[in-house]
């Protein structure tokens, strides 16, 4: 496995540390390839898995899915779902919507500031709004 950086090292031990998750070595090598570089990602399992194997480390695709799903209950992340079945992992978890683009299956971050949403349907008796998705599906010309 490739070496760790010290600050990518610090920046992983931190991000897992803010929800008390136990720096093991398998989540130590993802947090570092989603978070070390300080830049937000979003990614699918599959490409993670592909990431992880890119710099030598042997980690199942379970086990990516597991890891990524516990970050996601941890907060450090949102699952966006695409057409109900493709999942992404996104490392900034404010509010904000998204551009998915059909041609390459890559969701990029949409200007929040140009968002605008004036109002939502009444929700049934009962139930409350847990959070708004917004996911804008671009096709090239």
């Amino acid at each position: 496995m490739a070496l760790m950086t010290n600050l990518t090292q610090d920046r992983s031990t931190a991000w897992l540390g803010r929800v008390g998750l136990r720096p093991t070595r398998q989540r130590m090598t993802l947090a570092g390839l989603l978070v070390g570089d300080g830049q937000n990602r979003h990614v699918t399992a599959e490409s993670l898995y592909e990431a992880a194997s890119g710099v030598g480390e042997k980690v199942s695709l379970a086990t990516v899915y597991n890891t990524l799903s516990a970050f996601c209950e941890a907060g450090l992340m949102r699952e966006i779902t695409v057409d109900g079945s493709k999942s992404y992992f996104d490392t900034n978890i404010s509010d904000h919507p998204h551009f998915y683009w059909e041609d390459t299956a890559e969701l990029t971050d949409a200007p929040a500031q140009e968002l605008e949403i004036r109002r939502l349907p009444d929700v049934p008796e009962g139930a409350e709004i847990a959070s708004v998705d917004v996911v804008i599906r671009l096709r090239r010309k």
